[in-house]
């Protein structure tokens, strides 16, 4: 008899903080959950996805709109500008932190930008299984976890192997959207992606532009304090045969 799995098969990208959330978090999830959070069926871990759910897109969104998916949106501040600039879009947010989801869901309301979901879920198993292929139009990585000492490296959300999850979320022609502050992190996004077939770049030179349609947040302000440079990157998914 085969034992069921304990532990995932993969190190995950971040470390799961638990904190007491304020009057006014619990309260949204408690009141704006049942419009902007999906209900994920899990498998061994909280934060996971049971390898059979999918997401019905239409039956969520009640239309069929381009879906940008953001990994990693922190407090949502530019997934929520985004969605209330572009309402003929589709917009979802993968996060694990609560008090980040919170966040998005009290500043979506606020705005009222009922063009979002958030999902609370690691994002290789959203991307992998839960989101339908070729559903997305862009997937965004901005500044995510650099697990900058050595030993842990290993558990950086870009890594070999990563392109191909992207790509089965991504339609033909979608991008790829990355940003950091770590230039050791920026190169190992560049080699990972330059090498994959899935992708092409999408863009001239070392580097790409800043990309217009991300906002200013405090945490990008913090590493242009410090004195780091700011490396965005897009990729374009190639067609499949």
């Amino acid at each position: 008899m085969v034992e069921p799995r304990t532990f995932r098969d993969e190190p995950v990208s971040f470390v799961r903080r638990s904190g007491r959330m304020s009057d006014a978090q619990e309260r949204a999830f408690e009141e704006l959950g049942p419009h902007y959070l999906l209900d994920v069926p899990r498998d061994i871990a909280w934060t996971s996805v049971h390898p059979e759910a999918r997401l019905d897109l239409a039956d969520e969104y009640g239309r069929d709109a381009d879906l940008y998916v953001e990994i990693g949106s922190g407090q949502g501040h530019a997934i929520v500008a985004a969605a209330s600039a572009r309402p003929d879009d589709d917009f979802l947010a993968v996060e694990v932190f609560r008090a980040g989801l919170a966040r998005t869901m009290l500043d979506a309301d606020r705005e009222g930008a009922r063009n979002i979901r958030v999902v609370e879920a690691n994002a290789p198993e959203v991307l992998s299984s839960y989101l339908p292929e070729s559903a997305a139009a862009e997937v965004w990585i901005f500044f995510p976890d650099p697990w900058h000492k050595k030993k842990h490296t290993k558990r950086r959300l870009v890594r070999q192997g990563f392109g191909d999850t992207a790509a089965r979320a991504l339609r033909d022609g979608g991008l790829l959207r990355l940003a950091t502050d770590w230039e050791d992190y920026a190169l190992q996004m560049r080699e990972v992606l330059d090498a994959d077939p899935l992708f092409e770049r999408a863009f001239d030179g070392e580097w790409a532009d800043r990309f217009d349609g991300r906002v200013m947040t405090a945490f990008e302000r913090k590493g242009i304090a410090k004195g780091r440079d700011i490396r965005d990157l897009v990729y374009r998914r190639r067609s499949r045969p």
